[in-house]
């Protein structure tokens, strides 16, 4: 059973505006394999940590109105990766629902605490000491972290305990978001139909 529920647990999206055009693809159970086409070279980047530290497949095809700002690029991919999460995981039987991760990265040090809950929320506690990493406001970090969020419809706490260099401090976000992600959603033989008193997640 367990076997046949991680042998379907993918799912993929296009969504087109006046903003953006993204395709994209998710699998849980994947084996840390990204292809990022996006005009947002640092997001690249972090989706590329995510995906590997995480051990799940991610495409992505994003092509958004930059010369405003990165804003509408960064946010639709959080809706896109939610989105397809949420799909991804189904009725969510068997997963073991909960994960707490520390990630050190150098000097800096992220938590990421996640509920695959069917119960958006969003937590966020990082300050930064610089408010741009090369282009890229550090802004759009919150941003992109709500959306996926909310679409994902997951309970989601990001804390940045400490740190100097404004790189190293998201970089350790979305490694642990990875490991957390991966952590929540895998299998656990000993879960019985959803992990919730309720009968449903």
């Amino acid at each position: 059973m367990a076997d046949q529920q991680q042998a379907a647990r993918q799912a993929s999206i296009a969504r087109k505006t006046n903003e953006t055009d993204i395709e994209l693809a998710f699998q849980v159970d994947g084996t840390g394999i990204s292809e990022l086409e996006t005009d947002v070279p640092f997001l690249n980047h972090m989706l590329d940590l995510f995906t590997k530290h995480g051990q799940f497949d991610l495409k992505v095809k994003a092509v958004g109105d930059i010369d405003i700002d990165d804003h509408h690029t960064v946010e639709d991919i959080g809706i896109c990766l939610g989105a397809t999460l949420r799909e991804a995981l189904g009725d969510k039987k068997g997963i073991k629902r909960y994960a707490n991760v520390f990630i050190p990265m150098d000097e800096a040090l992220a938590q990421v605490v996640i509920d695959v809950s069917n119960r958006p929320h969003f937590e966020y506690r990082a300050q930064y000491p610089s408010t741009q990493v090369g282009s890229f406001s550090t802004e759009m970090v919150q941003e992109f972290l709500w959306k996926f969020a909310l679409e994902a419809r997951i309970t989601l706490h990001v804390i940045v305990h400490y740190g100097q260099n404004t790189h190293h401090m998201i970089e350790a976000i979305f490694k642990a978001l990875g490991r957390a992600l991966d952590e929540a959603t895998t299998i656990d033989p000993r879960v019985k139909g959803v992990p919730s008193t309720k009968g449903v997640l």
